[in-house]
């Protein structure tokens, strides 16, 4: 069996990295419990759930800070994110079920770096920024650059992920999310959407941002798809020229959940619903 810290601090964390180099850091656990040999010969672990410099969500002036062991439980109570960025709490309301939901992490969600992970979309249009650090400092850098790839991100050997940063000043007043799965509840996406716009009293976008997960190798964007809807009212016409972009530009895979062309189909028809979710 492997053996477990429960460090209390940041600091302690660092000193047990530097003793166990082959450590891995966990939260909730939710991923790595499904990982985990059967065997039980894995690394040490060390959980994170203790420290307290990784929880909470905190309000500045200009940005809120979400620590990296806040559970989607949290993000979902928390009166700040459904104020201030409500297409959060609306993708954390997917995950799982409430016991996952109560014990996963955004950090945890943001370091499995899964196509599918669901608050991801979310956090890409809001232009959050991850925190890390290590005894060497600390340092932030965008999400979409932190994830590389499935399952990869650019955390460094050391380091630890310990906040989420996102400005308040995006100025979106329309914040939508939805999920395609196999079943209602508890289901990993086939594909997802999470959406945010800018819309004046006349129904025109003065800008917009979409984010697809679960169709290519990480969280999906475009720059040619938020210009097609900037400027332009959310009407059929414009949502099916939108849809048409999506569907040519994504890269999606076929596997045991849903073909290559599902996806791609999902994709668009994803946007096209943008118009009824606003009379919602």
């Amino acid at each position: 069996m492997a053996k477990v810290y429960l460090p209390s601090s940041l600091s302690a964390v660092f000193r047990i990295m530097s003793d166990e180099p082959s450590a891995r850091l966990f939260a909730g656990g939710t991923d790595l419990m499904v990982r985990s040999s059967p065997q039980g010969t894995e690394s040490p672990l060390v959980c994170l759930e203790g420290v307290g410099e990784l929880r909470g969500i905190d309000e500045s002036s200009g940005e809120v800070r979400i620590g990296a062991a806040t559970t989607h439980g949290e993000l979902i109570s928390s009166s700040l994110i459904g104020d201030v960025f409500p297409v959060l709490g609306k993708a954390a309301r997917h995950i799982g079920a409430p016991a996952v939901r109560n014990m996963g992490t955004i950090g945890g969600n943001i370091c499995t770096a899964s196509p599918a992970g669901d608050t991801l979309p979310a956090l890409y249009i809001l232009g959050a920024e991850v925190e890390l650090r290590s005894p060497r400092g600390e340092r932030r850098m965008p999400i979409d650059c932190f994830i590389s790839g499935p399952g990869r991100t650019e955390l460094r050997s050391g380091e630890v992920l310990c906040a989420v940063v996102i400005g308040k000043d995006h100025g979106f007043n329309f914040h939508h999310f939805e999920k395609v799965g196999q079943r209602k509840a508890m289901a990993i996406s086939v594909a997802s959407l999470a959406f945010a716009a800018s819309i004046g009293a006349d129904g025109t976008a003065a800008k917009a941002r979409c984010a697809f997960g679960s169709v290519a190798p990480t969280v999906f964007t475009s720059r040619a798809l938020d210009d097609c809807l900037a400027g332009n009212p959310m009407t059929k016409d414009v949502l099916a020229r939108a849809a048409a972009i999506a569907r040519e530009e994504v890269c999606p895979i076929s596997d045991v959940r849903a073909s290559e062309e599902y996806r791609r189909r999902v994709t668009g028809n994803l946007l096209m619903r943008l118009e009824g979710a606003r009379k919602d």
